[in-house]
């Protein structure tokens, strides 16, 4: 009777080690997307610092220095001299001047634009997104 007992206990042990098994696996597939997420959350966060230090470090130019390279640009789709130069993770920088009033009734912000005011946008090269603000004198 007790070898009959043993028999059973192992029957139950390794049925129950298989179910464990069979429901790891669900399991072990959401870490691992996990964990690819968490790198592409990196990548986005690391840029976004990036970004922003190079947002910072134009805002805190005069605003003369701004307008004077926004003014060589000519236009907010050329890169200004405050872009990095050229490289892996470039960063890009564009100021233009900014038309706030509309005054022209075109509906364009960068036509009719008034001298006080500029656009600034900071992206690294290649990658989606950006940061953009305003600037006034």
């Amino acid at each position: 009777m007790r070898r009959q007992a043993l028999g059973v206990f192992y029957t139950e042990v390794l049925v129950a080690v298989a179910i464990v098994a069979i429901a790891m696996l669900p399991a072990a597939n959401a870490i691992y997307a996990g964990l690819r997420a968490s790198a592409s959350y990196t990548n986005t966060t690391t840029r976004h610092f990036v970004l922003t230090g190079r947002m910072e470090e134009v805002l805190a130019e005069p605003f003369s220095a701004l307008s004077s390279a926004a003014a060589a640009a000519g236009g907010p789709a050329t890169p200004t001299s405050y872009s990095d130069p050229p490289g892996p993770e470039r960063r890009l920088v564009y100021l233009a001047n900014f038309d706030v009033d509309n005054a022209d009734a075109d509906n364009d912000p960068f036509t009719g634009a008034e001298t006080d005011v500029l656009w600034v946008r900071v992206e690294v090269e290649g990658a989606p997104g950006g940061l953009e603000t305003l600037v006034a004198l």
